[in-house]
């Protein structure tokens, strides 16, 4: 459902290798109908360069400018980081036209001090002028512009301007400067057309672009459609371009972002702007007020105030008509429940303990959607209420937001409680997990990805637990962490460990979401279902920390610990604030022995069970012990490079030993079998 996902399954077609999933990261978006705020035009502060760039100017001069001086080198491109935006965008759709102001801070991230800045936007955009800012008025900058081969983009290659600055910027300096471009903004299949897909496989993956039917643009990784800085990046190497997006992400995620749009239209105005994952409706301003609407013309605008940017990348959606508001939950109220309905088979996990449904109350929707499948959106609304009452049972009653799906032939893309997919693909039964997955978001909004990302792929496991069974969901999480096996740092006994990807810092999906998933059911068995719930619920609706990912993890371990009643501190440190790999476990010996009987007891077996954990990281395990038909369960905590014992007392003889069960994720085997000879009855 995510970019790398979908790019992979572009390049798999052609034989060339996929590769690993990243994720867009959710935002606490609402669906209101609230003013924006004030009216805006495409206001410049002043004076643009007059005019736009159409595609034969282009040829003239992508062939003759380039900059002067030494090669730019991709350590002074790396060098740069963006930590605010200011952007002005107007859009043409009719034409596939884009124009925009972009005021932005970089800071030098680097070594040594730069004479040269380098910015770089899609291939069919050109740069028309940019400017250093100061306190005391602005500098027009020399600029030279040519293209750069990159995959950064969907046209696979950048249009790279490079800035000579009238005195460098030092390691850990901050300038900010203002710059102008404009160009078409076409749907491209440029990049995965040269890797060797066909055409449409390409407009399935890379479908971003400005048109009449269609505005819809990703940033970084699919399309340069505002100023970034990067080295180049490609496809064809490996993970290379995921985990540049991964870093940016992480990187700039405290960077401010502000943002106004300007949609020229005709007919009827588009009725929304969604940007980074948050709504704001589109306020129309008609050329001619006493024209028909179906030939008036005019501008929509909207304006998004100042807000971090997050852990996400900045997209662009604008939706031509209103959202159509889906599955209303029902409300439920308190009061003590009849003893028919609290016995009934039939209870949902909505009908919580001391409560009742009421069937008059009505909640708000659990579904904004933006379709002309008006067909599918019944079955769509269905899919969402067969799914909530597992997110009400673990989170609470009511979402943070409705979830808005947003029709969209290509492949599926989400950015928080916003997901454009294909509506008639989410109503079939096989992509309910899906569902969950998205709806959680709806639910969960803490602006930390191994939470909101790993709990997302967490409900969607649970969905697949309660409707096919824990071995089909212990199969499918399995299957899931293959990569991150893959992944994870080779660590040795008494030798420094490497850094890897602690959850809290991870940039690869393999981690924040795969990794986390694997976290969330651990920590099920671990503290407790009841436990792990009632924290999730106070947790999910405090306000946004500005407190650093590790101390909102140290917060949410203390939560869990005092709902818990248990020590969560070690499991933390390994699996959470540090990456010590996987654990490697192994039985090493088990042995039993006949107990006679005593006053108060019949006899039984003792079997004592020694596991060695090749591995660093910590891992507590549940131990089955099987005698014929019954087993009798119990829990034991391995230490990295350590072994510990279980002593498990059964009524019969015993036949078997099981150590994990599948739930906790590990380097090689994830269930150790050991099958115990009968040993010798005690005289």
């Amino acid at each position: 459902m995510f970019l790398a996902a979908t790019i992979g399954s572009a390049i798999a077609q052609t034989a060339a290798p996929a590769a690993p999933q990243t994720r867009a990261q959710p935002s606490a978006t609402t669906q209101t109908t609230q003013p924006p705020y004030g009216t805006v035009l495409f206001q410049s502060h002043g004076e643009p360069p007059t005019g736009s760039t159409t595609p034969e100017e282009l040829k003239e001069w992508q062939a003759t400018e380039a900059p002067g001086g030494p090669e730019l080198t991709d350590i002074e491109r790396a060098a740069i980081v963006l930590t605010a935006y200011d952007l002005d965008v107007r859009l043409r759709p009719a034409a596939s036209q884009l124009s925009a102001r972009a005021r932005l801070t970089l800071r030098n991230d680097g070594a040594t001090p730069l004479t040269r800045i380098a910015l770089q936007i899609s291939s069919t955009l050109r740069w028309e002028g940019a400017s250093l800012l100061a306190p005391d008025g602005s500098t027009k900058l020399e600029l030279a512009q040519h293209l750069l081969d990159t995959d950064a983009d969907h046209t696979g290659k950048a249009n790279e301007a490079v800035l000579v600055l009238p005195t460098p910027l030092k390691p850990g300096g901050s300038i900010r400067v203002d710059t102008f471009y404009a160009g078409a903004m076409p749907v491209s299949t440029g990049r995965l057309e040269r890797l060797g897909a066909s055409r449409q496989q390409a407009l399935a993956t890379d479908w971003d672009g400005v048109a009449a039917s269609h505005t819809a643009m990703r940033g970084f990784g699919n399309v340069l459609w505002y100023p970034v800085a990067s080295p180049q990046l490609f496809l064809g190497e490996g993970a290379q371009l995921f985990d540049a997006i991964g870093q940016t992400e992480l990187r700039e995620q405290n960077a401010s972002m502000r943002f106004r749009i300007s949609v020229e239209y005709s007919g009827d105005p588009p009725a929304a702007a969604y940007f980074c994952g948050r709504r704001q409706p589109l306020t129309a301003q008609s050329d001619n007020p006493d024209s028909p609407i179906a030939v008036g013309s005019g501008i929509a605008s909207a304006e998004f105030p100042t807000q971090p940017l997050g852990f996400r990348l900045p997209s662009l959606i604008v939706v031509e008509k209103q959202e159509t508001l889906l599955a209303p939950l029902p409300l439920i109220a308190a009061g003590p429940q009849s003893s028919s309905s609290s016995s009934s088979s039939s209870e949902t996990p909505r009908a919580q303990e001391d409560a009742t449904v009421d069937p008059n109350a009505v909640g708000a929707p659990l579904l904004a959607v933006e379709s002309d499948d008006t067909g599918a959106l019944p079955p769509l609304a269905d899919a969402a209420q067969q799914v909530a009452p597992l997110l009400e049972s673990w989170l609470g009653q009511q979402p943070l937001s409705a979830l808005t799906i947003i029709d969209n032939a290509g492949q599926p893309f989400e950015d928080g409680p916003l997901l454009l997919a294909q509506v008639g693909s989410l109503v079939a039964s096989p992509e309910l997990p899906a569902m969950a997955h998205s709806l959680t978001h709806a639910w969960i909004q803490t602006g930390q990805p191994w939470m909101d990302e790993g709990l997302a792929q967490f409900f969607a496991l649970l969905w697949v637990e309660r409707t096919q069974g824990r071995d089909a969901a212990l199969l499918q999480l399995n299957n899931m962490l293959q990569p991150v096996s893959i992944a994870e740092p080779n660590i040795e006994k008494d030798k420094p460990a490497p850094a890897g990807q602690p959850l809290v810092a991870a940039t690869s999906e393999a981690f924040f979401r795969r990794k986390a998933a694997a976290v969330w059911f651990m920590l099920r068995g671990i503290a407790g279902e009841d436990a792990l719930k009632k924290s999730l619920r106070v947790w999910r609706t405090q306000p946004l920390s500005h407190a650093s990912s590790v101390d909102q993890a140290r917060a949410f371990e203390t939560l869990l610990e005092k709902q818990s009643g248990k020590d969560l501190r070690w499991f933390f440190d390994d699996w959470v604030l540090r990456d010590r790999g996987l654990p490697d476990l192994s039985i090493t010996d088990v042995a039993s022995r006949q107990l006679p009987a005593g006053p108060g007891h019949n006899s039984g077996w003792l079997v004592s069970v020694t596991v060695h954990n090749d591995g660093a990281a910590t891992a507590e395990v549940p131990v089955v012990v099987r005698s014929g038909s019954f087993s009798t369960t119990s829990t034991l905590r391995i230490a990295g490079f350590q072994s510990a014992s279980a002593r498990v007392l059964v009524e019969s003889a015993p036949t078997e030993v099981v150590v994990n069960d599948g739930s906790t994720p590990e380097i090689q085997n994830v269930r150790h079998i050991r099958e115990i000879v009968a040993a010798k009855p005690t005289n």
